[in-house]
């Protein structure tokens, strides 16, 4: 009944928004891609909302919900049939009256399962597709039969673009840079690589006091280097996000300088790579909205050229969704935290695999301790964390790793602003 449910629920919205964007006439950008969706919507976000009436996604659902509550300016009903009937009458609304309708709709396409992405390619429409990272293990791959395959549902989102229609691509992926000779539509790559068109270089840390703040890095633009400074954020992932945003200000003829301004004041979504500060004067590198190996690596890293006086610690929760690659992706991980970091913290029964690798990487097993949950791990983080100590917590989204950030951030009655799943739907699991 519940999937009757569903199918019946969808197709309306579905007839709902097509005729709800025909009315209208928004310009629409679609993200996909497996690692920086949500972080990319939100600079593009930074970087449009000065200029023009822009919607983006509230909350990332999977595939066609994301758009559909979206476009519709709805919440998920979650199980209750009455919201979603509640929703279904606001589509409704906007089809008989006239509303202040925004000018731009950045929409987040998702895929768990074959066919999520393609769906929404038949009848969605595009002024531009963005494209971001893939990754040798993406996250949501354990219902494909390959990484492949993932890659081939997600660029059916190519499809929905307009004859004139713009694909941007992370040029540093092969997978998604290949993506190019698939389509006549034009196409602009970013990314470090010398052959992409919007291309960085030399990112670094910045630091007020021997703390780290941000970071910086120089855009190649033709000739000429422009430095970029972007506070609270580390990482090359916030480089690509910044890169992205930048072909997408160009393309909507915004000024460069503007465009510039606008990224400087990019505060990452809670979860992502974002800096919270921790007790005792220690820094939390809160990444916990989910997890996939390539961006669980791309974290270490970052952690691994933070240049402090204190320990460096990580808090990894289980990787779920990675169905064959579970043991290898886990290890993997396990071996460049052996490398990085002084002190593991592990989370989830999985999590033995990361143990292995961090042994292979050269940790020694007296500086690893393993939680039955993430709210364990962080009390016992509290005990032993000092000053100018860098926390890197993360880990897939049923890991809950957000609780083990509550237990040793500074300012814990601020955590509806900072932390993740802070809804009363997830608080009730």
């Amino acid at each position: 009944m519940k999937v009757m449910f569903k199918k019946i629920v969808v197709a309306i919205l579905i007839y709902e928004a097509k005729l709800v964007l025909k009315k209208y006439h928004p310009r629409v950008i679609a993200i996909t891609g497996s690692v920086g969706k949500t972080s990319t919507e939100d600079a593009l976000y930074t970087v449009l909302n000065k200029s023009f009436f822009v919607r983006k996604s509230k909350k990332s659902f999977s595939g066609e919900f994301n758009v559909l509550l979206t476009i519709l300016n709805c919440p998920t009903g979650w199980n209750n049939p009455f919201l979603w009937l509640k929703n279904i009458i606001k589509g409704v609304s906007l089809l008989i009256f006239r509303h202040h309708y925004p000018e731009l709709l950045i929409l987040e396409v998702g895929a768990e399962r074959p066919g999520d992405v393609e769906n929404v390619s038949k009848w969605l429409v595009a002024d531009i597709v963005v494209i971001t990272r893939f990754g040798d293990v993406p996250t949501h791959v354990e219902f494909f039969d390959s990484v492949e395959h993932l890659v081939r549902e997600k660029a059916f989102l190519i499809n929905s673009l307009k004859k004139d229609g713009l694909l941007i691509l992370n040029g540093d992926d092969e997978k998604v840079r290949v993506l190019k000779d698939t389509t006549d539509h034009e196409y602009i790559t970013y990314g470090f690589e010398k052959n992409t068109d919007i291309r960085a270089d030399n990112v670094q840390i910045s630091y007020n006091d021997g703390v780290p703040i941000g970071l910086s890095f120089e855009l190649k633009d033709g000739r000429k280097k422009i430095t970029i400074h972007m506070k609270n954020v580390f990482g090359r992932h916030h480089v690509y996000v910044a890169l992205c945003a930048l072909a997408v200000g160009r393309y909507f003829k915004l000024d460069t300088k503007d465009i510039l301004e606008s990224l400087s004041s990019y505060t990452p979504p809670p979860g992502r790579l974002r800096l919270v500060e921790g007790l005792k004067g220690c820094i939390i590198i809160d990444d916990t909205y989910n997890a996939s190996p390539v961006a669980v690596l791309a974290g270490l890293e970052t952690v691994g050229e933070l240049n402090i006086k204190g320990k460096k610690i990580a808090i990894l929760g289980d990787m779920l969704e990675l169905g064959k690659f579970t043991i290898e992706a886990h290890k993997e991980v396990g071996v460049m935290v052996g490398k990085m970091c002084d002190l593991l913290f592990v989370v989830g029964p999985r999590a033995q695999s990361v143990v292995d690798g961090a042994l292979i990487g050269g940790m020694s097993e007296k500086n690893i301790v393993e939680f039955a949950d993430s709210k364990e791990a962080g009390k016992h983080a509290e005990r032993i964390i000092k000053e100018e100590d860098v926390i890197f917590i993360k880990g897939s989204q049923g890991m809950r790793m957000e609780y083990a950030v509550e237990e040793i951030m500074a300012h814990p009655e601020n955590k509806k602003q900072v932390l993740v799943r802070q809804e009363k739907e997830w608080q009730s699991r």
